[in-house]
């Protein structure tokens, strides 16, 4: 039997307690409804955390507003292109003023050139080299780098970076970008091992494929979608929630004792041969 209180229903997260009481963090990377980003968002707001969102241009900005405007408490939005140095001090100087602290930051963001995305990944140039690798992997360093004083000044914090199989194994079509991740998995190892004696705890979640914004721009991805739920031991797919409830873990007192990892949500694929 299914506990009534676990169940989730559509875009909605009915798990509730005051676990993330007090606490506030910065999510990047909500896109729209479906987005990893703000399906993490959800859970944490339905756990008491207190949030604000950053964006990049006018174009994601209407949708983020709209998407914040549902929770319970209000979120301050703030524009950053995370290529602009300049662009991060600005948001974190923003979050200083709000805040005053930080607890928690979530990373969702990740881009590659289409034409990357395709093919083979020995044709990938040196421009959409730097470009997936400067938005998806350096941006963590950065932006944790900026945030540091401020989770020092709540005595501690959390991280939470998004990842994907494609670091460890050779996907189709993935390419380029499974470089980034490779770069972004290692990248957490290495910031855990600077931050940790500060009580900063930096990990991340490798989702199983979900179908994402960001997600439809690899080539084949249904084929994808399909391949993972024929081979998977669960014989399905990985539904938001439970990666939502799984970085609501890693960013809690739960997961208190766990920093430099990368936690698997995808249905038991990755163990199969």
């Amino acid at each position: 039997m299914t506990d009534a209180n676990t169940m989730e229903t559509e875009n909605t997260y009915a798990f509730k307690s005051d676990l993330l009481k007090g606490k506030k963090g910065l999510v990047l990377g909500v896109a729209n409804k479906r987005s990893i980003a703000w399906g993490i968002a959800q859970a944490l707001a339905n756990n008491g955390a207190q949030l604000a969102f950053a964006y990049q241009g006018d174009r994601l900005k209407e949708k983020v507003e709209e998407l914040a405007a549902t929770l319970e408490k209000k979120a301050p939005l703030y524009p950053c292109d995370v290529t602009n140095d300049g662009e991060i001090k600005s948001l974190f100087d923003n979050v200083a003023r709000d805040f005053g602290s930080l607890d928690f930051l979530v990373h969702c963001i990740a881009f590659a050139k289409k034409e990357d995305l395709s093919g083979r990944a020995v044709d990938t140039s040196r421009d959409g080299f730097h470009t997936a690798m400067d938005i998806s992997t350096y941006s963590l360093m950065a932006l944790v780098k900026a945030a540091e004083p401020l989770m020092e000044k709540s005595g501690g914090g959390s991280v939470l970076a998004l990842t994907y199989l494609g670091a460890d194994k050779v996907i189709p079509f993935y390419n380029v970008m499974g470089v980034a991740k490779a770069g972004l998995e290692s990248t957490i190892r290495y910031l855990a091992a600077d931050l940790g004696k500060k009580n900063i705890r930096v990990n991340g979640i490798s989702a199983g494929p979900i179908s994402t914004l960001s997600a439809r721009g690899i080539a084949h991805f249904t084929d994808m979608l399909e391949m993972h739920r024929s081979k998977a031991p669960l014989g399905r797919n990985v539904e938001l929630h439970e990666i939502a409830h799984t970085g609501l873990f890693l960013l809690s007192p739960l997961a208190s004792g766990i920093t430099g990892e990368i936690l698997y949500v995808d249905c038991g694929y990755r163990i199969m041969g």
